[in-house]
């Protein structure tokens, strides 16, 4: 087998210097301009994983924005997984981990539409290797799907005077910028559209995809955008927030006179000491270059780029099990604990009111903001709600936030994915289908699905709930109108 790959090689090193598509044949493989690269196939669907886009960001290159890799006729296997980024509750991982995930049919022409997923974790954790996230649904269905891993916590968020020579500090913004680059001058080789690519992330995810609809670093390199999840009012930093909470990091790594070469062991302990007291500490910070606004300023001002647009969230995001952290989020509103019990009579303690206020400040009422912005654009924008919950869950439903990306991916059986119900498939199945759809041409409706009206001049909405998926009026409106005229005060 390795002596006919070697003889395809060789003759598409004929074409040169850039990535070229291969007819289908007995084996998967891509020519990209970092070599040549030989994937696996597991019945309709071939897959490249552990696809280095930007030279390991170690030693020298840390905290520096991601190189590029020299040109290579080389052959890789791409059969493995490569290393998720470092991060507290993985030890184990390195920093050579800029690296990504190709998933597409086997035995089809191209060019195919090609979706990009970005993976949450709130910026210091996650990974594109999660089995959750694995592309073969999408590929089965005639796309392309590339899964991004992307530096995380004070290696991905980190700004210092000491890095300002030629660093942002938005390093986690820049591998992604990078990785949608390699997409676009490589994902011919694997048969895909460079101009048909769908960018789609919950919660970091989807705020990493509203940065890149407002960076002009990035706008070219998509053309449609899912976000599920996100906090659209969230603030960024600011740059001097941003120093002094880099100050704070090394501040708890104790002596380092050269902080490029503490050892990651070391820097991860600090930075797990930090979250203890911050969870948000590491994040996107506004640099002035590749983050100037907040996103619902930008959205505001009509600065994100004017395309068709996917957007929701869901029911119960969060659960709160401290009463510290009830009391907050209670505190937060002006609304009294009486009157947040008539605005939310399903919730029966002050835990659960606080879940639900969370749920519609964070993300309801923000989601429903951005689609508003999007929509007098005049882009198509289309905003769903998903209340599913799966039905051996129904007795006991955990925390809603990203109980919707089973349903999106269609696995099952992994960790953090059960086993579906006939009913729970056939929601998964209509769902996967509208994201399809959308990645195809812009439009998420299609034969067989319940029509999907779009959010233009109204608060229209596709709700996916228990026993129906349906397009009509949100039935929160006039809840979020009151928050809304909250977040104003």
């Amino acid at each position: 087998m390795r002596s006919l790959l070697a003889l395809i090689a060789a003759l598409a090193l004929l074409c040169a210097g850039r990535a070229v598509a291969q007819p289908v044949g007995q084996y998967p493989f891509a020519l990209t301009r970092e070599g040549q690269m030989l994937g696996a196939v597991e019945g309709e669907v071939a897959s490249f994983k552990g696809l280095a886009y930007a030279a390991p960001p170690v030693d020298s290159l840390r905290w520096r924005p991601p190189q590029a890799l020299p040109e290579s006729s080389e052959m890789s296997t791409a059969y493995n997984y490569g290393s998720p980024c470092p991060q507290p509750s993985l030890p184990a991982a390195r920093e050579d981990c800029l690296t990504l995930n190709v998933f597409r049919p086997f035995g089809v022409d191209g060019p195919l539409p090609v979706m990009v997923f970005i993976h949450g974790g709130g910026f210091v954790s996650g990974t594109a290797n999660d089995p959750m996230f694995d592309g073969a649904r999408f590929a089965q269905a005639g796309l392309i799907v590339v899964t991004v891993n992307y530096r995380l916590g004070a290696l991905g968020w980190f700004m210092h005077p000491a890095l300002s020579e030629n660093s942002s500090g938005n390093f986690g913004l820049m591998d992604q910028i990078t990785a949608l680059r390699w997409v676009h001058d490589n994902i011919a080789a694997f048969g895909g559209d460079a101009n048909n690519i769908t960018l789609f992330g919950n919660g970091a995810g989807a705020t990493s995809i509203a940065l890149l609809m407002l960076c002009a670093q990035s706008r070219d390199l998509f053309q449609k955008a899912i976000l599920q999840s996100i906090p659209g009012r969230a603030r960024l930093a600011s740059s001097q927030e941003a120093e002094a909470a880099g100050r704070q990091f090394v501040a708890a790594l104790g002596q380092a006179t050269d902080l490029r070469a503490v050892k990651p062991a070391r820097l991860l302990a600090a930075e797990r000491k930090l979250l203890e007291k911050s969870p948000r500490r590491f994040a996107p910070a506004m640099d002035g270059n590749l983050t100037t606004e907040d996103i619902g300023a930008g959205f505001a001002s009509g600065h994100e780029s004017r395309i068709p647009l996917i957007i929701g969230s869901n029911d119960d995001e969060t659960r709160f099990d401290s009463e510290l952290e009830v009391t907050e989020v209670l505190s937060s509103s002006t609304e009294s604990l009486d009157e947040l019990r008539k605005l939310y009579p399903d919730a029966r303690t002050p835990s659960e009111i606080a879940a639900s206020l969370y749920t519609d400040k964070v993300f309801s009422e923000p989601v429903r903001m951005l689609a508003r912005l999007h929509a007098t654009t005049g882009a198509p924008t289309f905003r769903y709600r998903f209340t599913y919950v799966p039905e051996a869950r129904r007795g006991n439903p955990d925390e809603g936030h990203g109980r919707e990306l089973q349903f999106v991916f269609g696995v099952e059986g992994v960790p953090g994915a059960g086993i579906f119900s006939r009913r729970d498939r056939e929601v998964a199945n209509r769902m996967r289908s509208y994201w399809i759809n959308f990645a195809k041409n812009g439009d998420p409706n299609g034969p067989e699905l319940p029509h999907w009206d779009a959010a233009a001049d109204s608060d229209q909405l596709l709700l996916i709930a228990n026993d129906r998926i349906a397009s009509g009026d949100d039935p929160l409106s006039e809840r979020l109108d009151r928050l809304a005229r909250e977040s104003k005060k």
